[in-house]
């Protein structure tokens, strides 16, 4: 029945750790990467799709992606998706779509260093309430004489060392994008 929590509860900190991940895809470095788009939403025969559904994203080179719409008449769409998509990126329009990456300026930087940070202390908070709720279902069964006082200890002890080792995995990714965020 504990292991059962302690799984449960590591489970929802892996999901936590996949968010941040997914959060700091889309902040932007100087580097190109298609992930930056992933949240633009193209209006395609009057339903907003994900542009991934509607072109494919490849990097041309480090600082411009390649964005290549499946049918041509889709390129116009796809272009003023990207420009209100509110990321900064001013793409050049052909028969493909070029997005080239402005140079971030130090202020920028900055910027993204405090995003970087909220999400990061957005995701500590998240694993701190599973932590919470961990806890609470190991005391609710130590009131219902479930288990022992000591089984108790010891699984609380188990759930903040799970704790702890999820807070570091989420510094570690915090202190590595600051540093990519950093780089000239």
């Amino acid at each position: 029945m504990i292991n059962d929590i302690k799984k449960d509860g590591e489970d929802r900190m892996k999901k936590t750790i996949e968010a941040l991940e997914n959060a700091f895809s889309k902040v932007r470095t100087g580097r190109a990467h298609p992930g930056m788009l992933s949240g633009v939403m193209v209006s395609y025969y009057g339903a907003d799709t994900p542009l991934n559904q509607v072109a494919s994203i490849n990097v041309e080179d480090s600082r411009t992606l390649l964005v290549q719409p499946f049918e041509r008449s889709m390129v116009q769409a796809v272009d003023k998706a990207i420009r209100e998509a509110d990321l900064g990126l001013n793409p050049m329009t052909a028969d493909v779509i070029r997005v080239p990456m402005p140079a971030l300026t130090e202020e920028t930087r900055r910027d993204m260093q405090k995003l970087a940070r909220g999400d990061a202390e957005n995701s500590r908070v998240s694993i701190r309430n599973i932590r919470r709720d961990l806890l609470s279902d190991i005391k609710e069964l130590e009131k219902e004489k479930e288990i022992s006082e000591d089984e108790e200890r010891r699984a609380s002890d188990d759930i903040q060392k799970l704790t702890d080792k999820y807070i570091g995995i989420i510094d570690g990714m915090l202190e590595t994008k600051e540093k990519e965020l950093m780089e000239v």
